[in-house]
């Protein structure tokens, strides 16, 4: 698929933290397309594992024990999103466009919407790493930007194909730094705005009914949200909402993230989402390979529990009810079904690599649903 458009770049962005309140070159380059809607709060999922962990045998159960589909069982208890990440060419041959259909599908006969998290890498991208996609690696620049409307109208136009057009759709994931670097580095503002533009435009040729969004980690930091969002607003990003990662334990206290995403929904009048957050049901280890959160209090007073789990999911919910103007739209659980399973671990690499997060699913080690599964549906 071709590009509609040219894609052009306005004046680089101030690279400090900027006003205390929008200014008003700022108000009017947003215009009204970020007024609030009347959508019903989204409570999501992460499953970009399943499809992974159900090939290596991983069985799910409801709450009573009885066996079933995971995606069913997340239906049936209340979960209207599923969100599933997309890699160009990993390894392993999952996380592809193969399977964001396959997702989709399902999610949408269980009465689900769908959300797509472009990676626009072979492997994981976050903050401390935002690498080519090796088919790209070698690219100039203009083909970059092609490569990656090309990548996103690709993948939505296969999901059209199959009947499924997501509700949100990621250009990029947890971009704080930018995105693939180093043309797209922090440092290279205008280009990083090009390859965000690139992947905006794509979602609204392919799948007009979606948001296009972009995501940042550390959803605490309202100087790095500012810093990110100011320069796209500068260089005429058209993004639609706004998505951030908050996990209580690395991301500082609710009371930054109720600050942060009330000033986002001031400062840029988008609709906003915690795409991502988690908490461990417990320290135990399922599968021999050292989780990521072994602290026993992982937030001083708050015990790795089930019950827990479900505090943190209603107490992250609450604070985004409570943004602005009703902006706050949704929280999705990241990698909810992503239990321990022998062959379906974290690195698409490494067939002897393991799961760091099964302590973090809403499914137990029996693959068992957790109350906390009951908590997202219900919120």
């Amino acid at each position: 698929m071709k590009r509609r458009t040219a894609i052009g770049a306005a004046g680089l962005g101030a690279l400090g933290v900027a006003a205390a309140s929008a200014t008003p070159a700022l108000a009017e380059a947003l215009g009204d397309k970020g007024g609030p809607r009347p959508d019903t709060f989204v409570r999501g999922a992460d499953i970009s594992g399943l499809i992974k962990n159900e090939d290596y045998g991983a069985v799910y159960r409801k709450a009573n024990g009885r066996t079933g589909d995971a995606v069913k069982i997340l239906a049936s208890s209340g979960v209207d999103l599923v969100r599933a990440k997309v890699w160009v060419d990993p390894a392993d041959g999952y996380n592809t466009a193969t399977q964001v259909v396959e997702l989709g599908t399902r999610a949408k006969r269980a009465g689900m919407d769908l959300m797509v998290d472009f990676h626009y890498s072979d492997a994981w991208a976050d903050p401390g790493k935002q690498f080519k996609p090796a088919a790209w690696a070698e690219l100039p620049f203009e083909d970059l930007v092609s490569a990656v409307y090309d990548h996103t109208a690709d993948v939505l136009g296969a999901l059209a194909d199959a009947g499924v057009e997501p509700a949100l759709v990621q250009v990029g994931n947890e971009t704080n730094g930018g995105l693939l670097w180093p043309d797209g580095r922090w440092d290279q503002l205008e280009q990083m705005a090009r390859l965000l533009t690139a992947g905006c435009d794509a979602v609204h040729d392919t799948a007009p009914g979606a948001k296009a969004m972009l995501h940042l980690a550390e959803g605490g930091d309202n100087g790095a949200f500012r810093w990110f969002f100011d320069n796209a607003v500068a260089n005429g990003v058209p993004f639609d909402a706004i998505g951030a990662s908050y996990y209580p334990y690395w991301h500082g206290p609710l009371s930054g993230l109720e600050a942060n995403l009330n000033d986002l929904a001031v400062r840029y009048g988008k609709p906003i989402y915690v795409v991502e957050t988690a908490y461990p049901f417990t320290t135990g280890d399922s599968d021999g390979f050292a989780n990521i959160i072994t602290d026993p209090e992982p937030v001083a007073g708050y015990p790795a529990s089930p019950e827990n789990q479900s505090y943190w999911l209603e107490a992250v919910a609450e604070v985004v009810r409570n943004v602005p103007d009703g902006l706050g739209r949704g929280v999705i659980w990241w990698e909810a079904t992503w239990t321990g399973v022998e062959g379906a671990g974290w690195d698409p690499a490494d067939p002897a690599s393991g799961n760091g997060w099964e302590n973090q699913a809403l499914f137990d080690f029996d693959g068992k649903a957790l109350p906390g599964l009951r908590t997202l549906g219900k919120l």
